[in-house]
């Protein structure tokens, strides 16, 4: 009996102590050799890419810096002054003085020749009675504006420096990708230039809706002050000048918006050439076409322009466009909304060549039209005016001013009322001869909407008179 119960005792204290030591030691290890393994296995989880997708290897190389340090030397500070006169007090009339306060505002440019050529907004320079340069190496020079286009707002400037300057090229902005890399660079408080980098968000953008835009819109971080700056792509070529931005406080909230290269690089080459942009014209009217305009129109394309009108005597006309066509491309650029038409159309010039593919009853056909010069223009108050012949003029008993082909529709009753109707002729505005679209662009930009204005027309019974408006 004693055996027995030391026998038991024995293996009691055996499988006790072998209890502790499962519970000491073996245990334990498994038990951090668990957590181990919780917190370092991966999780597989489907997705839709392939590792060895070639793009991801292609985007780990990209390298900025190359840009950065092409552009940054290139990207210079735009300051304009303007001189006001205060407001006059009663005391300052009886001692005959009179105060003028010097208004500064500030903005980029980009140089784009080594002889001081700079291109920046026209908006930069409105106004300015002077101009300072002041290129990333501190240097300050006076600059001489050259001309300008506040429809693209585009305005070149001319810089003498003593050595050559580094600059920017023009790159082809039609080749831009929607999500391709770019930089923005600027100069916006002559702290020197500061880049920024994003990606192209959309192309042919029309901020205002008045189809006269054509913007590259992109993510990169633009602000007030970065106007006139480069939008590069990374190779360090210019693909845009930095315009606007879209903003309910004033600051950058995600949407910048440039001017396409080629329609910069057009202006450019127009005031450097003519003092002035020379547009070619298809001569065609209608609208892009949506859901809404393609039930109304009777179609099924969604995308495209309509052509509601042919001008008569027009390229488009001559090559053989008719009402109801549908322009679907503009040489090897697609056309789905007027921004894309107006775009191509910005960078094009009087007879340039350009292959019109169209829809026309459900065939695609291709004519070469040739862009002609424009020969109206919409004036406020008068109406849509008109080059027209030495002959026509001649009828009239003078040889210059330009044709009334439609009355503005606010003031028709007033001109109908004086007796002034279509085909009466315009011979002057604010005292100066028309002769050309070109005058009455340069009234325009000259005039802002605060301003008189002063009417010098023959009516139709061939006698001369003067309008005021005020």
């Amino acid at each position: 009996m004693k055996k027995i119960l030391t026998l038991v005792l024995v293996s009691v204290l055996g499988g006790f102590f072998t209890l502790s030591t499962y519970k000491l030691f073996i245990e334990k290890d498994n038990y951090t050799e668990l957590n181990q393994t919780s917190v370092l296995t991966p999780i597989a989880v489907p997705v839709n890419y392939n590792t060895t997708n070639k793009n991801l290897t292609a985007e780990s190389t990209i390298d900025f810096t190359i840009a950065a340090e092409k552009t940054i030397n290139t990207v210079v500070h735009v300051k304009n002054t303007t001189v006001n006169s205060g407001q006059i007090t009663l005391e300052d009339l009886f001692h005959g003085r009179r105060y003028q306060r010097q208004q500064i505002g500030s903005g980029s440019g980009v140089i784009i020749s080594p002889d001081g050529y700079i291109i920046t907004n026209n908006h930069v320079i409105d106004g300015a009675q002077s101009i300072a340069i002041t290129t990333n190496h501190n240097k300050t020079y006076k600059a001489e504006l050259i001309g300008a286009d506040p429809k693209t707002d585009i305005a070149l400037l001319k810089i003498d420096a003593d050595e050559n300057l580094p600059y920017t090229t023009f790159a082809d902005s039609d080749n831009a990708k929607i999500g391709e890399w770019v930089l923005a660079v600027g100069n916006p408080f002559n702290l020197t230039s500061t880049v920024t980098a994003g990606i192209i968000s959309a192309k042919s953008r029309d901020l205002l809706g008045g189809n006269t835009q054509s913007f590259i819109q992109t993510d990169a971080a633009v602000n007030p002050g970065n106007s006139g700056g480069a939008l590069v792509n990374t190779n360090g070529d210019l693909i845009g000048i930095n315009t606007a931005i879209t903003s309910q406080t004033g600051n950058y909230v995600g949407y910048s918006f440039a001017v396409p290269s080629n329609i910069a690089k057009k202006v450019v080459e127009d005031i450097m050439e003519f003092g002035n942009v020379q547009n070619g014209i298809l001569g065609i009217t209608g609208s892009e076409l949506n859901s809404k305009s393609a039930e109304k129109f009777g179609v099924n394309e969604t995308e495209g322009f309509y052509v509601n009108e042919v001008l008569e005597n027009s390229g488009a006309h001559r090559a053989g466009l008719i009402s109801g066509d549908i322009i679907k491309q503009l040489d090897d650029i697609n056309i789905s909304k007027f921004s894309d038409l107006k775009g191509f159309l910005n960078t094009k010039s009087p007879n340039d060549i350009v292959n019109v593919k169209v829809l026309r009853n459900g065939t695609e056909k291709v004519f070469p039209v040739k862009l002609l010069k424009n020969s109206t223009i919409d004036f406020p108050v008068i109406g849509l005016l008109k080059e027209v012949s030495k002959s026509e003029l001649k009828k009239h008993k003078t040889n210059y001013g330009l044709k009334i082909s439609r009355l503005n529709n606010t003031y028709q009753s007033y001109w109908r009322k004086n007796g002034v109707k279509e085909g009466n002729i315009i011979t002057a505005i604010n005292d100066i001869k028309l002769t050309s679209i070109e005058d009455v662009e340069k009234i325009l930009n000259n005039r802002s909407n605060d301003d008189s204005l002063r009417i010098e027309l023959i009516n139709s019974k061939g006698e001369k008179e003067r309008y005021n408006f005020r």
